[in-house]
């Protein structure tokens, strides 16, 4: 499986990552741009699994692969017809195909023409590997060009990179492996008085609390009521409409049916439906548990590292944060994250006639993302205007954690000690002979320094300085006699 048994290495490598990408990002419906698109999948997470991707089979050997040249394989990609934004026009108009690695940015594969009569002129969804054969077999695209694009991206494929075959790992594997480097690149970051906390994460990450049901009658006409409001959100054209009606999946049925009945007998006053809608979202928020109430010595860290102004440092440190959250808490707080984003633009609705938007938005929602009584309210509004600035970047996954995953899964499947080569250091790797030599010299550093407290110790009256001075000497004579000569 060496590239330098392809025909051309750039063409293989290329192949490789149109593979892991189809087979790894995660694609669903989705909403975009106040429509529901299916099939779809996130440029952050895309950007992820081609970083991951080559980090892990190593086609650049050890060279430290920035994210932003990552961002351009994807653009690449893009260029290509491998996959498309969506959607490609904005107010009528062709917009020029730009791949943003942004949790907001949707793209979806595309479809091969197939030129071959015998099997008809339809349009098809190539699996992977046929697609990356109809890909690199068709006109548009030739090794050449793949070559010319790794030079301008100053990446140059190793001599004969392999792809790993070793055995699957499984998926609890990979999962401890994430875990465990997230922790340990989360104490690097962030000093943290206490780690009981962080070692028992899994046990203290909250479970997202399970709306209960009301009485019958509601539960017939629940699932209506959604239907219809999701109905409104897909007719309308409003950024803030379409961000508050995803919201309110997380809403218990009781509170949905109250929003569908009192919603305005006219629709088109949007103000009035933006009103209703932020009420019943903020009422909500304001007594549920905060999303982010697990690790709390980490908010202390994170708000410390933004007062210090270490701005990129305090992201690194959120999205690390973040990844220890369990999905369906992650899912919930992007897209509460996303609607505060939204509704706290000053061109927005006028949520309140005296406040700014902004400042009433933090207000509400502070306590349903950190209630920690040990964070002062300062520090409190500084974190939450921090994820509420950044909620396109906080949910991204840091370069440094996926080199370092990748590098340590593929020693484990090697039999490897997955630990040798860790990016993680908190104290140097010693021989034995070093370390027996070390112990013993710090033993007799301790031992001559307690000696000597002894020795000059003032308080201690003769007899009991005799008396222990003997019952040192009884333990270690070398030591006595070369603190007091023969």
């Amino acid at each position: 499986f060496s590239v330098a048994q392809k025909p051309f290495g750039a063409t293989y490598i290329w192949s490789s990552i149109i593979n892991t990408l189809q087979t790894q990002v995660e694609v669903k419906q989705r909403r975009h741009h106040l429509k529901r698109h299916n099939d779809c999948f996130v440029g952050s997470e895309a950007v992820d699994v081609v970083y991951s991707h080559l980090i892990q089979n190593k086609y650049f050997g050890d060279v430290d692969i920035p994210r932003a040249k990552v961002v351009r394989v994807c653009q690449a990609l893009m260029d290509y017809k491998v996959f498309e934004a969506v959607p490609t026009k904005v107010f009528g108009k062709d917009k020029k195909p730009t791949f943003e690695d942004s949790s907001c940015s949707l793209y979806r594969f595309t479809t091969i023409h197939n030129q071959d009569s015998q099997l008809g002129k339809e349009n098809k969804v190539y699996s992977p590997s046929r697609y990356a054969d109809a890909l690199f077999n068709s006109s548009d695209i030739k090794s050449d060009s793949l070559e010319d694009l790794w030079e301008n991206l100053s990446l140059k494929p190793a001599n004969s990179p392999r792809v790993n075959i070793s055995a699957t790992l499984s998926p609890q594997v990979i999962n401890e492996v994430w875990q465990e480097e997230t922790i340990g690149r989360l104490l690097q970051l962030v000093d943290l008085p206490l780690l009981d906390s962080l070692l028992r994460q899994k046990e203290v990450v909250p479970k997202v609390p399970q709306p209960k049901r009301q009485p019958d009658m509601i539960n017939s006409s629940n699932y209506l009521d959604r239907g219809i409001l999701k109905a409104y959100g897909d007719s309308q054209e409003d950024e803030w409409l379409s961000a508050a009606i995803d919201c309110l999946e997380y809403l218990p049925d009781q509170m949905v049916v109250d929003i569908s009945r009192n919603f305005p007998e006219q629709p088109d006053r949007t103000d009035l439906v933006k009103e209703l809608l932020f009420d019943a979202i903020g009422k909500y928020y304001s007594s549920r548990e905060p999303l982010l109430n697990h690790l709390s010595d980490v908010h202390n860290g994170i708000a410390e590292l933004l007062v210090n102004g270490k701005t990129e440092i305090a992201l690194e440190a959120t999205q690390l944060f973040l990844k220890l959250l369990d999905s369906q808490n992650r899912e919930e707080f992007r897209r509460l994250l996303y609607f505060m984003a939204v509704a706290a633009h000053p061109s927005e609705f006028k949520l309140q006639k005296e406040s700014d938007n902004r400042m009433v938005v933090k207000r509400i929602f502070s306590k349903a993302i950190v209630d920690n009584k040990n964070l002062s309210k300062g520090k409190t509004d500084l974190l939450v205007l921090f994820l509420m600035d950044h909620q396109r970047d906080v949910f991204k996954i840091p370069g440094t954690l996926h080199k370092i995953v990748s590098v340590k899964l593929m020693a484990i499947q090697k039999g490897r000690d997955p630990n040798k080569d860790t990016g993680y250091i908190y104290c140097q790797r010693i021989d034995q002979s070093d370390y027996s030599s070390s112990t013993q010299k710090t033993t007799k550093d301790e031992l001559l320094h307690l000696l000597k407290t002894i020795d000059e110790d003032s308080k201690l009256s003769a007899k009991e300085k005799k008396k222990l001075l003997g019952q040192f000497y009884k333990c270690h004579p070398n030591i006595f006699i070369e603190y007091f000569g023969d």
